[in-house]
């Protein structure tokens, strides 16, 4: 992929990571980051605190899963913007490892980040709350109704297609365009994904930096998006929907 070297066109592509980013994870970031600061500004120890992902939105059960649905297309809205963004530019879907089909190697491949993220994650996790460096993560709250699969399924993939989609594919391809080195672009990328899970605490941040270096890398020595948005979303099925099936009946989830 070229460089671009025409100042104006820089000075554009630059303007519009600042407006994709403010717009969607960026701000995100921000938020999170605010969060974490108030959290360690109580009397309470972070491991004494809790935070959860998925909410209720209503008491109104209808209108708590609409709301619930609504959340799930924005996600896939952001990562539909920055596609939009490189199709524009001249760019392909495949180019940046979309094509129409996920190929049974990307499947694979998908299903090994999965098993590589999964269990490690899971523990870093447990010895940072132990440790009081992480709030205790409440990954869903919803009440058990017959919707509550469908609509943690359909936030998973919202979150996988959203983060992969800008975080890897379109923000390291903006990077590449201006000219910035694989390994610095994988570093930005790593940090902005762990940016906008600090709410979490801080080993919230660091396991999704390393994530985020893990698949960063997978994507820039393969060029395929499918395998990092199946892994992303099946890694969040197993912590969203399994925590909410498990939580009653186990007591070392928090």
């Amino acid at each position: 992929m070229p460089d671009v070297d025409e100042p104006r066109r820089r000075r554009m592509l630059v303007i519009e990571l600042v407006i994709v980013f403010t717009v969607t994870l960026g701000l995100s970031g921000a938020r999170a980051l605010l969060s974490l600061l108030d959290a360690l500004l109580r009397s309470d120890t972070l491991s004494d605190q809790q935070v959860a992902i998925n909410t209720p939105q209503a008491t109104v059960e209808v209108i708590d899963l609409l709301r619930q649905l609504l959340g799930a297309v924005q996600l896939v809205a952001w990562g539909a913007l920055g596609l939009y963004l490189l199709w524009r530019g001249g760019m392909k879907l495949a180019e940046i490892g979309l094509p129409r089909r996920p190929s049974r190697r990307d499947l694979l491949l998908s299903v090994g980040l999965t098993a590589l993220i999964g269990t490690p994650g899971l523990l870093f996790y447990l010895g940072a709350w132990q440790a009081g460096l992480n709030l205790a993560v409440q990954p869903s709250t919803l009440e058990d109704t017959w919707w509550r699969p469908i609509t943690l399924t359909l936030s998973a993939f919202g979150n996988g297609f959203a983060e992969e989609v800008l975080v890897v594919g379109y923000l390291i391809t903006r990077l590449r365009q201006l000219g910035i080195g694989e390994n610095t672009s994988l570093i930005i990328s790593a940090v902005l994904r762990g940016s906008y899970h600090l709410y979490q605490g801080f080993g919230g941040f660091l396991g999704n930096v390393v994530m985020g270096l893990v698949f960063g890398r997978v994507w820039q020595r393969t060029g395929r998006l499918w395998p990092l948005i199946a892994a992303h979303t099946l890694l969040d099925v197993f912590a969203f929907v399994g925590y909410a099936a498990l939580r009653d009946h186990v007591s070392w989830l928090p």
